[in-house]
């Protein structure tokens, strides 16, 4: 019996940066803007990062910061997403 490649669904992505970047579309509002910040921790650099979004409700700008300082950027662009993603109001179909 041969399977056919098409026959899955597509795969719900699970990466926070994607769900917010998704969102921002899905609002038309610009995409997020994410901020650094780092710190230096003996001989290592630990990050951290905000992001800057609309509120599609307000037009304000929100900005939502990561709850950590990571080894590396991605996690904390991660980190920022997830809150931003769960702070933001659900979009009204």
């Amino acid at each position: 019996m041969a399977t056919s490649f098409n026959s899955q669904p597509a795969k719900e992505s699970t990466k926070w940066q994607d769900k917010l970047e998704d969102y921002c579309v899905q609002a038309k509002v610009n995409a997020p803007v994410y901020n650094f910040v780092s710190d230096r921790r003996g001989g290592r650099t630990a990050w951290s990062t905000s992001v800057t979004v609309h509120n599609p409700n307000t037009m304000y700008l929100c900005t939502f910061s990561a709850r950590y300082f990571y080894d590396g950027t991605n996690n904390a662009k991660e980190d920022a997403a997830e809150v931003a993603v769960k702070a933001l109001p659900p979009l009204r179909g």
